[in-house]
């Protein structure tokens, strides 16, 4: 790329644009972060998935570079973990905070951090922002596990086996670019982090992250950010883009050109059910990756428990101080999931921590009626607790509450006589419709400038798992707070969508050294399917949460990659000149 980024007012912006010898000026933009059990859903050959030493019977990605502009890695991460069967390939390394030399140790074979862009923009924090390849946030390490993790890597989280981890391929070699921080991201870095990448040779680039919006002017395929896109797939490099989670509204995808690979999101059939059992035995479903109480306890609304010296609402359950302890104490609290949970303002966090400060045996955040049903996803806890995101299973709760309690003259609780137990929420349970294309995911068509001006290209270009995905995390975890401490997290977006692919384009390459990125691109597209495990047509989410709609290619392009199928395709397209 033959370019530079400097501070401009938007008069002198205009001057250079008219300026002889330059192509396009463009303002930066802020740049966003758009697995034990989907390798076997997807097929992927078990060899593959489980290998540690160097075998010849199936693709495992070995000798493959992918190249991650991303947050960074974790590089004691055991995902991560150098193999005795591996050959040392080891290109570059950049040191610095948490990441000396040593942690180029073969599985990863180079490691960059690019931060002019950012510290241009903000003054950066060095408690997070480190100055090195290290990822203090988690998602680079979850995207790089998901595509390269090792094999058979055991996943425990707050002492809970959940199964192991591998790879798509699991002895590709990871090529580390960080670009992303906690502060603050920019394009600027990113585009020059693409541009090294190029340089060093990967052979597959993955991009989990992305701008924030289309550029103000000109083509949105015809960005600096979509040329360095282009440069790197005329450089032989296969370039794969997560769609972006602003779905399910139309023309929200942020993969825009028809050089790279966009990928959309789908849910798998696994999930991971809860219950809350009342002291009448009805049982009401909910999620939560915790264990159970085993018994039943106290069931106390968090309003009820109010200290009624305190001016503190209390039905959020966000802080400690607005609770009479001795109510809550040892019991199971019903808190709200009310207005500071749709502004932003309130969080299970807050409730986490009001739990444990008051030695509460369990919470339960349930739908106010008031605000209808909520999107619940299986977050882990360090004590018993469960979401219920439906305002009817809410009812019924507080009917059995209100019919088991007793107040005064002044509608002050007197007693209270509900009882209620956590049951256990992490064991996984399987079969239900799958795939569906996730609500989050973002929809073509495509788009050509600010306007939404379809574009005649298609995107997304195809479909792959990207709901509750189980992979690597930084322990740090400076953005998630929820999850410090842990070295796996479940997460969900089209940046765990696109690794998945990345990954399986890994093995095709592997089996095939000589394909140009257009014709692995066409061999994973042309063996896609559009139906589910039932042979249904697959189903999409959409803006009512309980009911599904009949996918098209907007929601999922070619369909669900089938990664058996694409390592023998029978037919491959390369793309003439640009292959």
């Amino acid at each position: 790329m033959n370019g530079f980024a400097v501070h401009t007012t938007p008069s002198e912006a205009a001057k250079l644009r008219q300026a002889n010898g330059v192509k396009l000026v463009e303002r930066d933009r802020g740049v966003r972060k758009m697995t034990t059990y989907t390798p076997k859903f997807l097929g992927v050959p078990s060899k593959s998935r489980v290998c540690s030493k160097k075998t010849k019977t199936s693709p495992d990605g070995e000798g493959i570079v992918i190249g991650f502009v991303d947050s960074g890695i974790d590089p004691t991460h055991p995902s991560f973990g150098f193999d005795d069967g591996y050959e040392d390939l080891r290109l570059f390394c950049e040191k610095g905070r948490f990441f000396p030399l040593s942690s180029c140790n073969g599985k990863i074979v180079g490691a960059r951090f690019f931060s002019e862009g950012a510290r241009a923009v903000a003054k950066l924090n060095s408690s997070v922002d480190f100055l090195s390849p290290f990822d203090a946030e988690g998602h680079g390490s979850h995207v790089a596990s998901i595509a390269a993790g090792n094999g058979g890597v055991p996943v425990y989280v707050n002492g809970f086996f959940y199964g192991f981890a591998s790879g798509m391929a699991p002895r590709a070699r990871i090529a580390v670019y960080k670009a992303v921080y906690p502060t603050m991201s920019t394009l600027t870095d990113v585009v020059s982090a693409i541009d090294q990448a190029v340089i060093d040779g990967v052979d597959i680039l993955a991009l989990s992250v992305g701008p924030n919006e289309p550029p103000e002017e000109g083509l949105t395929f015809l960005s600096i950010y979509d040329i360095a896109i282009l440069s790197a797939t005329r450089a032989g490099i296969l370039v794969v883009q997560a769609v972006g989670n602003n779905g399910p509204a139309p023309a929200t995808v942020v993969s825009y050109s028809p050089w790279s690979v966009g990928v959309a999101a789908s849910g798998t059939d696994r999930v991971y059910p809860a219950s809350l059992l009342l002291g009448n035995g009805q049982k009401v479903g909910g999620v939560g990756l915790s264990g159970p109480t085993f018994f039943l306890h106290k069931l106390v609304l968090a309003k009820d428990a109010m200290n009624q010296n305190g001016t503190m609402p209390s039905e959020e359950c966000q802080y400690p101080e607005a609770f009479d302890p001795n109510l809550v104490q040892s019991s199971i609290v019903l808190c709200s999931f009310s207005q500071g949970f749709l502004n932003g303002t309130s969080s299970l966090a807050a409730i986490i921590h009001t739990a444990t400060t008051l030695r509460f045996i369990g919470f339960a955040l349930i739908a106010n009626p008031n605000y209808g049903d909520f999107i619940a996803e299986p977050i882990p806890f360090g004590l018993p607790g469960i979401l219920i995101p439906n305002a009817s299973d809410s009812q019924a709760i507080l009917k059995y509450y209100e019919a088991n309690t007793c107040k005064d003259d002044n509608g002050m609780v007197s007693e209270f006589k509900g009882k209620a137990a956590i049951g256990e929420g992490r064991v996984a349970s399987f079969g239900s419709q799958a795939p569906t294309v996730s609500r989050f995911s973002s929809r073509g068509p495509d788009y050509m400038n600010m306007n939404r001006t379809v574009a005649d290209v298609l995107k997304p270009d195809i479909l792959a798992p990207g709901h509750q995905i189980w992979a690597a995390w930084s322990p740090l975890s400076v953005t998630e707070p929820l999850l410090k401490g842990y070295q796996f997290a479940l997460m969900s977006g089209t940046s765990m969508a696109a690794p998945h692919i990345v990954g399986i384009a890994a093995l095709i390459k592997q089996k095939n050294p000589s394909w140009t990125p257009s014709m692995i691109a066409s061999a994973m597209s042309t063996t896609a399917t559009k139906y589910d495990m039932n042979g249904d047509l697959i189903q999409a989410e959409g803006f009512n949460i309980h009911r599904l709609y009949p996918s098209t290619p907007f929601d999922l392009g070619a369909g669900l990659v089938k990664p058996t199928n694409a390592l023998d395709p029978g037919l491959v397209f390369p793309a003439g000149k640009f292959q």
